[in-house]
C-alpha cells in the first residue's frame, strides 16, 4: 500500500463548495496522527492471524461479485470491504475518524446480515470485529482519538436467519471430506496436549459438517438412537492395502511438526495461492500441487507405490522453495517438512505388511474378486438376491473387494432403491426404470451378487446405452437421492459425486440413439396404496421392512406437501374427440362353414344357442398398452412384475428386472391358434405392434379384464422346493404358472377329432334346450323324433346346363375380342415399323414376357416374406404356456 502524504488543517481553504459541509473531502480535517492510525488499523486488519494460521480478513479483502451473489446487494444497501477503506483512505473522503470506525463496523454488520451465525463468513466477521475494537481502543489509550469514536456504533439488529433450504446433493462427497478433517483436528488435538479440548478450524464449513459436528442435541441423539437403525446413512468400510495404509501414515505424521511461532506448519501447504490474488505463482510453478489435490490423488487410488506419492510430496516443496525467498517462513517449514517426511516414508516403507492388516482381518483385494468365470471390481453396477423378493433383485454399486480370514470374499456395495421400496408424496412421478441411491453401503458375500446391471444417469439415459453392455442385462436410469430418515429425494447435480473415488475420473463410452429419446414419467407404482381417509396432516406412514440385509418390502405414499424439488405432476392429456358408436354385430350363421380341430372360427367357439343372454364369449386377447374405450379411463402402471399381480389393470408400465418372467392374455380355452408379438432381440428393445387374430373381434366397452397368467424366473422358481412345485400347474420348463383368475372347467372332447371340448356350462345349457324342444313337441302331438321337411331345391341337372351355356359364350366372347385386339396391334405396328414390323413386334413380346416373369417372381417373394412372418408371430397354445417378454413403453 502506498504510503499517505496527508495534508495540514492550516492549508483546507474554505470555498462556496466547501463551505461547512461535512461530504468527500471536505467538513473537519483529521490529524496527521489519525490519518496514520487508520493506515495502521488497515494493515492490522490484514496481517492478523488466528492461532491455526487462518486468514480471517480474506473473505473481506472486496466486495462481493455481483455475478456470483446476485441478490447480496438486494440484501445489503452499504456494501463496505476492506478494499473501500483503502480507498477512502488514498482520497482522503474521511472527514472524522468516526466515519471510519463506522465503516469498520459495516463490515462485520453487513457479514452477520447476510449470512448465517454457522457460515464461516459470520464467523470470520466477528473475529475481525473484535481486533477492531481492540484497535480502536489502544488508540483512545493513547490519545490519538476519543473514547466516544472508540465504540462502534449500533448499526441495528441482526435479522434472525430464514429457514435454510434442504441441500443433500453432494451430500456423501462432503461427508467423506468432513471424515478426514475430522481425523486431522483430532491428530492437531492430540499434539497440543492430549486430553485438551478439540481446536475447531475456521472458515467456511459445509452443511453436512455443521449438522452433525454443531447441530445435534441431546434429544436428537436419543432419538436417532431410537430409530429404525436400517434406515441410518453410512459410509464403506475402510479396505487398505499395505500402501496405501503407509501413505496415510506418513500424510497423518507429518501434521505433528510445529514451526517457532507454534503454528503447524502442513497448515501452509493444505490449498493452492488464489489464482486470481496470485497469477504470477502459476506463471513460475509449471506443476503446482498442494496437500488437498495429494489426498485425492490417494482417495482415488492414483499411486502405484510409496515413491509415486514421495515425488509428489517432494514437488509440492519445491515449489515452495523455488516461489519464495530463503529468509521466508515457509521456505523453512518445507526444508523442514521435506527431510522429515523422507523420514517417516523410509520408517514406513522398512515395516512388514503384517502389520498393516485392516480391523477384522480385511485383506483387499484391489484387482477384484473372480467368480463365476467373471471379475467383479469396484465401480461395477450388479444385482444382488434380495430375500425379501426374489423377483426384484437389489440395484448396488460396488465399493470395496475383501477377503476375510476365513478366506471368504466379500462385496460393500451402495444400495439403490426402485420406486415402490421408497416414502414418497402421491404425486411424485417417475422415470420407466428409474432407481434412486440411498446411503446404505452394505457388505455382501459374493455368491449373493446374481447378475450385472448398470445405472445411467438421468442427462445420458434417452441419449443412448453404454457401449459394448450385453443387451439382456437391465438398464437403470437415477435421478434424485433418497434420504430414509427424512423421506425426502434431492435431485443429483454433480453424478460422479455418487460413483466410488476410483472410477469417478473414468467415462464410459455409448452407442447413442439416432435422436434423443423422449422419456415421460409415469406416477407412482404406490398410488393404489393411498388411502380416501389420509390428510396432509398425517405422519409418514411406516415402511412394511422384511429381512435385516435387504431393502424395505414395500414403501409408501402420503398426502404431504410436495419437496421443493418436485416437479408439479404433468397436465392431464385431454380426452380425444367423441367416436361415433360402434357398429352392430354381424349376425353369425350357427352352422360354421370351416371347422377342423386346427382352424376354428373363433367367433363361434363355445357360443351357446340363442335366448341365453348370460353367457359371454371368452374374453379377448388385449395388451396393457392397447388405445382403450374413452369411456373406461386407466392411468399408467408401473408393473414391477411380481409373483401376484397388480390391483387394478393400467397401462403397461413394466420395470426392467432380472426375474424376466412375462405375462401373456388366457384366451377361451377353445382358443387353438394366438398371435402376439415377440420383443425385438436387438438392443435397445423395441416393442411391435401386438397383433390379434382377425376372427377375434374387439373386446366391447366394460368386459371383463381378460385373464393373465405369470411365468416366475429361473431363479426364482428354483427358491421354491421340487417337492411344492410338483404341487401345482407348471409349464413344460417345469416354472410354476400363476393366474389372475381360476380356469375354466372344459371337459373332454366328446367328438372324435375334436381339439378341445365343451364346458360344462355350455353343455348343461345345450341339454336344457334339448328337453325343452322335446317337450315343445309333446305338447304339438308331434313324435319325439320329428324332423322338419327340408324346402325342395331345383334340379341340379338344369342348372348344370345353364350354367355350361354361359361359360361357352363367355369364352367364345373373349376370344372374339382378343382376335380384335390382336389385328389392331399389327395394324399400329405396320404403320410405325413398315415392313420390319414382325421382327419388332417378336422382340416387344419377349421384353414383355420378361417384365411379367420378373414381376411375378417379386410377387411371389413377397407373399413367401409374408407368409414367414405370420408364422413367426403365430405360437400354439396347445399342452404349453405362452409368454410375453418385458417391454419399454418409451420407444
Amino acid at each position: 500500500m502506498d504510503s499517505v502524504s496527508p495534508r495540514n488543517e492550516s492549508s483546507v481553504v474554505n470555498t462556496i463548495e466547501t463551505n461547512g459541509t461535512d461530504n468527500a473531502k471536505t467538513g473537519p480535517q483529521m490529524s496527521d496522527a489519525q490519518l496514520k492510525a487508520i493506515k495502521k488499523v488497515i494493515d492490522n486488519l490484514y496481517a492478523y492471524r488466528d492461532n491455526d494460521g487462518h486468514d480471517p480478513s480474506k473473505v473481506f479483502h472486496r466486495k462481493v461479485n455481483k455475478r456470483a451473489l446476485p441478490d447480496y446487494y438486494e440484501v445489503i444497501k452499504e456494501p463496505v470491504a476492506l478494499s473501500t477503506l483503502k480507498y477512502k483512505l488514498q482520497n482522503r473522503e474521511y472527514g472524522t475518524f468516526a466515519g471510519f470506525v463506522r465503516d469498520c463496523a459495516l463490515i462485520a454488520h453487513n457479514a452477520q446480515t447476510y449470512n448465517r451465525p454457522e457460515a464461516g463468513a459470520y464467523q470470520d466477521a466477528l473475529v475481525i470485529k473484535g481486533v477492531m475494537e481492540k484497535e480502536f481502543i489502544q488508540l483512545a489509550e493513547e490519545k490519538i482519538i476519543s473514547a466516544e469514536d472508540a465504540i462502534l456504533p449500533d448499526l441495528g439488529e441482526i435479522p434472525p436467519a430464514s429457514p435454510r433450504p434442504v441441500e443433500e446433493e453432494e451430500e456423501e462427497e462432503e461427508e467423506d471430506d468432513d471424515e478426514d478433517d475430522e481425523e486431522e483436528e483430532a491428530d492437531d488435538s492430540e499434539e497440543e496436549g492430549g486430553g485438551g479440548k478439540r481446536k475447531r478450524r475456521r472458515g467456511p464449513r459445509t452443511l453436512a459438517a455443521i449438522t452433525k459436528r454443531d447441530g445435534a442435541t441431546k434429544e436428537d441423539a436419543q432419538k436417532s438412537a431410537d430409530s429404525d437403525p436400517r434406515k441410518k446413512r453410512g459410509r464403506p468400510p475402510r479396505v487398505d492395502t499395505p500402501m496405501e495404509a503407509r501413505i496415510k501414515a506418513v500424510l497423518k505424521g507429518i501434521r505433528k511438526y510445529k514451526n517457532d511461532t507454534g503454528q503447524i506448519m502442513i497448515h501452509q501447504f493444505e490449498k493452492l495461492p488464489d489464482k486470481t490474488a496470485m497469477p504470477e505463482y502459476y506463471h513460475e510453478i509449471k506443476e503446482p500441487i498442494a496437500i488437498e489435490i495429494i489426498k485425492r490423488k490417494q482417495k482415488r487410488k492414483k499411486y502405484q507405490s510409496v515413491d509415486h506419492f514421495m515425488r509428489d510430496i517432494d514437488t509440492m516443496f519445491n515449489n515452495a522453495k523455488a516461489y519464495n525467498q530463503d529468509e521466508s517462513q515457509i521456505y523453512k517449514d518445507a526444508v523442514i517438512l521435506q527431510e522429515e517426511t523422507h523420514k517417516l516414508a523410509d520408517a514406513e516403507k522398512s515395516k512388514p505388511d503384517a502389520e498393516y492388516v485392516m480391523e477384522e482381518g480385511r485383506l483387499p483385494l484391489p484387482n477384484g474378486i473372480l467368480h463365476n468365470g467373471e471379475l467383479w471390481k469396484v465401480g461395477d453396477w450388479i444385482h444382488i438376491q434380495n430375500p425379501n423378493d426374489v423377483t426384484k433383485p437389489i440395484v448396488g454399486q460396488v465399493y470395496r473387494t475383501w477377503q476375510d480370514n476365513e478366506g471368504q470374499k466379500w462385496v460393500n456395495a451402495c444400495w439403490y432403491y426402485r420406486p415402490e421400496q421408497t416414502v414418497h408424496q402421491f404425486e411424485k412421478h417417475f422415470f420407466p426404470h428409474e432407481v434412486v441411491k440411498t446411503g446404505q453401503y452394505r457388505d455382501h458375500h459374493i455368491d449373493e451378487v446374481i447378475d450385472r446391471c448398470f445405472v445411467m444417469f438421468c442427462t445420458r439415459y434417452n441419449r443412448g446405452r453404454p457401449r459394448g453392455f450385453p443387451k439382456d442385462k437391465d438398464v437403470y436410469v437415477c435421478e434424485s437421492r433418497y434420504n430414509e430418515e427424512k423421506h425426502k429425494m434431492n435431485k443429483i447435480k454433480t453424478w460422479a459425486s455418487c460413483l466410488p473415488d476410483e472410477v469417478r475420473d473414468k467415462d464410459y463410452e455409448m452407442d447413442l440413439f439416432d435422436g434423443a429419446k423422449k422419456t415421460k414419467k409415469v406416477p407412482t407404482p404406490l398410488l393404489h396404496m393411498l388411502k380416501d381417509d389420509q390428510t396432509e396432516s398425517d405422519g409418514a406412514p411406516k415402511i412394511r421392512w422384511g429381512a435385516d440385509n435387504a431393502p424395505p418390502i414395500m414403501g409408501a405414499v402420503h398426502k404431504g406437501p410436495r419437496d421443493e424439488n418436485q416437479s408439479p405432476p404433468p397436465e392431464p392429456t385431454p380426452s380425444p374427440p367423441p367416436q361415433p358408436p360402434p357398429p352392430l354385430p354381424r349376425q353369425i350363421s350357427s352352422v360354421p362353414k370351416f371347422e377342423t380341430p386346427s382352424h376354428r372360427r373363433t367367433s363361434e367357439v363355445d357360443t351357446p344357442v340363442a335366448n341365453t343372454p348370460e353367457l359371454t364369449a371368452a374374453p379377448t386377447a388385449t395388451y396393457n398398452n392397447q388405445p382403450q374405450s374413452q369411456n373406461q379411463p386407466r392411468m399408467p402402471q408401473y408393473n414391477q412384475q411380481t409373483a401376484s399381480p397388480v390391483p387394478v389393470q393400467y397401462n403397461q408400465y413394466t420395470s426392467q428386472s432380472t426375474s424376466n418372467y412375462a405375462q401373456t392374455q388366457q384366451h377361451g380355452a377353445a382358443s387353438a391358434s394366438y398371435h402376439a408379438s415377440q420383443p425385438d432381440t436387438r438392443y435397445p428393445q423395441v416393442p411391435q405392434p401386438y397383433r390379434v387374430n382377425n376372427a377375434v373381434s374387439a373386446a366391447p366397452m366394460n368386459s371383463v379384464r381378460p385373464h393373465e397368467i405369470y411365468r416366475l424366473s429361473e431363479q426364482a422358481n428354483a427358491q421354491i422346493p421340487e417337492e411344492i412345485r410338483q404341487q401345482y400347474q407348471q409349464d413344460e420348463h417345469g416354472n410354476v404358472l400363476f393366474f389372475t383368475a381360476p380356469p375354466v372347467d372344459v371337459l373332454p372332447p366328446t367328438k372324435e377329432g375334436s381339439a378341445v371340448g365343451h364346458t360344462a356350462r355350455y353343455l348343461a345349457e345345450k341339454l336344457r334346450q334339448r328337453l325343452a324342444l322335446k317337450e315343445q313337441r309333446k305338447a304339438e302331438g308331434l313324435p319325439e323324433d320329428y324332423v322338419e321337411p327340408k324346402p325342395k331345391k331345383i334340379k341340379p341337372g338344369l342348372d348344370e346346363d345353364l350354367a355350361g351355356q354361359i361359360h361357352q359364350l363367355r369364352n367364345e366372347a373373349l376370344q372374339v375380342m382378343i382376335d380384335q385386339m390382336q389385328e389392331g396391334t399389327e395394324a399400329i405396328y405396320k404403320s410405325i415399323h413398315g415392313a420390319q414390323w414382325e421382327d419388332d413386334a417378336k422382340f416387344e413380346a419377349a421384353r414383355t414376357a420378361k417384365r411379367q416373369a420378373a414381376a411375378r417372381e417379386r410377387t411371389a417373394a413377397m407373399a413367401e416374406l409374408r407368409r414367414n412372418k405370420e408364422e413367426s408371430e403365430t405360437v400354439s397354445l396347445t399342452g404349453t404356456g405362452v409368454y410375453l417378454d418385458d417391454f419399454d413403453p418409451r420407444y
